[in-house]
């Protein structure tokens, strides 16, 4: 793999993700073991510009169209999904800190593979001072935080007569502390532990408030004047989240195809599973709900690369199917894996691990098809969504 310094654009970009499939395979089950993608794979990644998909382009990025991204996204969800749910997460956290007033992207964006993580759930409190906030607090979730070099921390400053405000801090992980909390069945080697935040001293210009953000409003000028950032930030977090449930699926129903060739059904008289008739079905089954997840994700994606104005309807709408995308994987790689007998049940075979890493994104908050489903019904029913997260 050439240096990341010699991809001065994103030309072959799915071709290097996919030509890193291999590498990240072979680094699955040491990712879940260690709950944190190896070194040398954030290395193969970064020499691939996986981070440099929504670096702004004066900093050296891509500003990769949001298809092309997918793309590149779910080949190597299907080598392993903590490694591309980490990519994808700090992919978006990139797009985030490109909306940063100008003088915090010049702080952030020191080379165009830097690595930017953050969380959206406002855990940690800031105070007001005369030149910034301080903050304080634990913040779970902290996806890729071993690997980041900066953090975008979602914080709260109380307020006694009103809500609270919610800002986006940026942060350097050298100044915060990471816990070794991250001890789950799935996305177990995304090391989403908790990083804690003590006194620390957060600049003006550093921090973006959350709900004009959320209104399309942000304090960049220089981005603000590029239609690449005018893409809603939450309907670009429901594409970038699909690729890893496709690609999971899609080598789901890859390793099922090739196995049934070499095993019987146990306690029957089917000596090769191939040649019965229940996995004919099986497959198709799985096959079809695949095929259905990247029809709905074209269309979405599609309609985001489109551009704004996006009515409320739209946006439920399009929650709705990333919710919907998730679960027909899951329900593609459950019916595979059901008929894949016990011996699919060893750490070292890929199956198992989609299986566990497909349940816990479909609980992910911003992902659960049921909730989604919810808000899209209310648009439809005449209500308001009950959420500004559109």
């Amino acid at each position: 793999m050439a240096p990341s310094s010699a991809l001065p654009t994103d030309a072959g970009l799915v071709e290097r993700a996919t030509a890193l499939r291999p590498l990240v395979r072979a680094h699955a089950l040491r990712t879940e073991q260690e709950r944190t993608v190896p070194s040398e794979v954030v290395a193969a990644l970064t020499d691939a510009g996986i981070y440099r998909m929504n670096v702004p382009r004066r900093y050296g990025g891509y500003q990769t169209p949001l298809h092309t991204q997918v793309e590149a996204l779910s080949e190597i969800a299907g080598a392993c999904g903590s490694t591309a749910f980490t990519a994808l997460i700090q992919a978006g956290c990139s797009f985030i800190a490109a909306l940063f007033p100008d003088e915090a992207q010049d702080e952030i964006f020191t080379g165009p593979d830097v690595k930017v993580g953050g969380t959206l759930i406002p855990d940690a409190t800031a105070v007001a001072t005369g030149d910034g906030y301080v903050v304080n607090g634990t913040s779970g979730f902290a996806t890729g935080c071993r690997h980041a070099d900066w953090h975008l921390l979602t914080v709260r400053v109380e307020s006694g007569d009103g809500p609270s405000e919610v800002l986006w801090t940026a942060v350097p992980m050298r100044e915060l502390e990471i816990l070794d909390d991250w001890h789950v069945s799935g996305l177990a080697g995304s090391g989403s532990s908790s990083v804690v935040a003590r006194d620390v001293i957060v600049p003006a210009h550093r921090v973006l408030p959350v709900d004009p953000l959320l209104r399309g409003e942000f304090p960049s000028k220089t981005s603000a004047e590029d239609p690449f950032y005018r893409m809603p930030v939450l309907l670009l977090f429901c594409a970038w989240t699909a690729p890893d449930a496709l690609g999971l699926a899609r080598a789901a129903l890859e390793e099922f195809t090739e196995r049934i060739h070499r095993r019987g059904i146990t306690y029957t008289n089917h000596r090769r599973q191939h040649e019965a008739a229940v996995t004919h079905l099986q497959a198709a089954e799985a096959a079809m709900k695949i095929s259905s997840a990247e029809l709905l994700t074209r269309d979405f994606v599609a309609r985001i690369e489109a551009g704004e104005p996006f009515t409320q309807e739209e946006r439920a709408r399009i929650r709705a199917q990333t919710g919907y995308v998730a679960r027909l994987c899951k329900e593609a790689v459950d019916l595979l894996a059901s008929a894949s007998g016990a011996s699919s049940l060893h750490r070292e075979v890929p199956l198992q691990r989609a299986v566990r890493d497909l349940h816990a994104l479909n609980v992910h908050s911003f992902v659960n098809p049921a909730t989604n489903l919810e808000l899209y019904g209310r648009v439809l029913s005449g209500l308001d969504a009950g959420t500004p997260f559109l």
